[in-house]
């Protein structure tokens, strides 16, 4: 009896433990079910794009610099190549998928290796791109690809003293470029002046990135100082700034869109990668901070504004993790992540006026390769079964005009993106020819040049008079009317003053010896008549653009005489020193 007792005691205890147990994974259950955040946006998947839809054979550039090397459009792929020398990228039409021909015709203009590039938001055929020779250039390319290696660059932007890292176009005012040099300038151009806007020079050491808001009004950037800054970029006032991530590699930045936050990535004190999310008003403490892993890879940020959603790449990751992005704490949600074998070099982002809306595609990464020369297309999808247009996974979107000019942007306006609709407008391009080359860059040389080529192209017309009726030449009265005519003119011009000599110094005539008419006589001592009217009518400018660079070149000549004077000068007491000296040692 006592051993029958003990085993229904043993037994009941057992089935107490088990009743426990089950309640609890019961009441397990039941909290995390509540915990679950409902999203439409929780399932979406990355697609890679078949082999046959990925462009093979590319030279993909080995350098070290920590940027995408790769520029999409909805016309034209844009990758940066491994040259010998100089900096060359590669331009694809969207189509031209599959093998690359290994002679396939590049951009090839600057000096040093490319470093990064960039499509202009409303004109698809011109890239610009930064380079190692310390310029950023523009480039026109023909609808249909190059058909030769491009080396004429509509615009070269030359400012700084250092390589350029980083460009970025302005998201509603045309033709407004920043860029980021490593000599710790920010330099906000306008390419239809070829002129520099505005320049920041607030960064004690190297930038690492910037980024601009939905309506271009602010700059955020950050910097080897480990500061997270945010500038009104028309002035250069920095709004605020605060100590970013605390490691010692580089850090990221995005604007969130229109919401007044933004989200930096980076590496803790120990090398942990992290995100972090700020309110742009104050940088002094983040929103929120989490750590992602302890790879070694920096991550990229890209944010879709339509959707909400962030993206994280990792230099030398193989997967792409995605967040939610929300007006409340915790601010952002983790959804998913594409995991893939093959690590990434760079990563290229399709505008959202690009994505195939038939299959519910919200992104579009071209992706390069680190290990094997490829870019490969992935599209993250949104699970659907209807093909019909989803108005609520595609919102009216930025579009290809410009909201603002540059004119009234630089004066202080600012002004939100004009929006397309994707059901109707969908997959649009441009097709609008720019001509950015100042026109007062253009020389005196180039129009005569042009006059000339001008003249040569006119067809001769063959005189079938008689030789009687050419005896009496109509040409040679005809220039003699107008020598008098002109002499004339003078004489009106200049109140009839007759021939009188212009009183001025032997040394005046000197100084304007290389200017033009004054050099038949300044090496006679002598001083210019009116009466050479054919000297005065060939060298007087005669329209603005040959004033101002007879006035530039008699001002580089003038500083040139200046200096001349000021070491003339100096040399002149020197000798009195050493003749004051040599007296003294007479003296001695």
């Amino acid at each position: 009896m006592p051993r029958i007792r003990g085993e229904l005691l043993e037994r009941f205890e057992l089935a107490a433990v088990l009743d426990s147990n089950l309640l609890h994974s019961k009441s397990f259950e039941q909290s995390w079910f509540r915990g679950v955040r409902s999203s439409k946006f929780r399932h979406v998947y990355g697609a890679p794009a078949k082999r046959e839809r990925c462009y093979d054979n590319i030279k993909i550039t080995k350098n070290a610099h920590d940027s995408q090397f790769c520029a999409v459009n909805p016309k034209f792929l844009a990758v940066v190549t491994e040259v010998a020398g100089g900096g060359a990228f590669l331009v694809l039409p969207l189509d031209h998928t599959g093998r690359l021909d290994f002679n396939a015709n590049r951009v090839t203009g600057h000096t040093g290796p490319v470093l990064d590039i960039k499509w202009n938001p409303f004109n698809d055929n011109v890239i610009a791109s930064s380079s190692d020779d310390c310029t950023v250039k523009l480039w026109h390319i023909p609808d249909g690809g190059l058909s030769r290696n491009l080396t004429d660059w509509l615009v070269e932007l030359q400012g700084h003293k250092r390589r350029v890292g980083y460009i970025e176009w302005h998201p509603t005012a045309e033709n407004i470029l920043f860029s980021a040099g490593f000599d710790h300038l920010v330099i906000v151009w306008d390419i239809s002046k070829g002129e520099a806007v505005s320049v920041i020079d607030r960064h004690p050491d190297v930038i690492y990135s910037m980024s601009l808001n939905r309506d271009g009004s602010l700059l955020a950037t950050t910097c080897k100082d480990k500061k997270l800054r945010v500038f009104e970029p028309r002035s250069g006032i920095v709004v605020s700034e605060g100590i970013c991530h605390a490691g010692t590699k580089a850090s990221k930045v995005v604007f969130l869109g229109a919401s007044g936050r933004l989200l930096t990535t980076g590496f803790s004190r120990h090398s942990d990668r992290q995100y972090a999310v700020w309110s742009q008003h104050d940088l002094s403490a983040p929103l929120t901070c989490e750590t992602i892993d302890s790879s070694s890879g920096i991550v990229f940020p890209f944010y879709d504004h339509d959707t909400n959603m962030v993206y994280l790449a990792g230099k030398g990751d193989g997967n792409i993790r995605y967040y939610e992005v929300v007006n409340e704490a915790p601010w952002v949600h983790y959804l998913s992540q594409f995991i893939s074998g093959n690590p990434q070099r760079g990563l290229g982002v399709m505008p959202k006026r690009g994505v195939n809306t038939s299959i519910c595609e919200v992104f579009r990464f071209f992706k390069l390769h680190a290990t094997r020369g490829m870019c490969e297309p992935i599209s993250m999808i949104v699970p659907r079964k209807s093909d019909q247009f989803q108005d609520d996974l595609y919102p009216d979107t930025v579009g290809t005009t410009p909201s603002i000019s540059a004119k009234d942007w630089i004066s202080g306006m600012n002004s939100p993106p004009v929006l397309i609709s994707l059901k109707t407008g969908g997959s649009i391009t441009t097709h609008k020819p720019r001509v950015y080359k100042p026109s007062h860059l253009t020389s005196t040389t180039d129009a005569n040049t042009k006059k000339k080529f001008a003249f040569l192209s006119t067809e001769t017309v063959p005189d079938y008079r008689p030789k009687e009726y050419n005896e009496i030449s109509e040409k040679s009265q005809k220039t003699s009317s107008n020598q008098s005519t002109k002499f004339h003119q003078l004489q009106q011009k200049f109140n009839n003053v007759g021939l009188q000599t212009p009183r001025c110094s032997i040394k005046f005539y000197e100084l304007l010896s290389k200017f033009g008419s004054f050099s038949l006589y300044s090496k006679n001592n002598i001083s210019p008549s009116l009466n050479d009217n054919k000297v005065l009518d060939t060298e007087i400018p005669i329209n603005e653009s040959e004033l101002r660079v007879a006035y530039l070149r008699q001002t580089d000549e003038l500083r040139l005489v200046r200096r001349q004077l000021a070491n003339s000068q100096l040399r002149v007491k020197e000798l009195e020193e050493q003749l004051r000296k040599q007296q003294q040692q007479k003296g001695l």
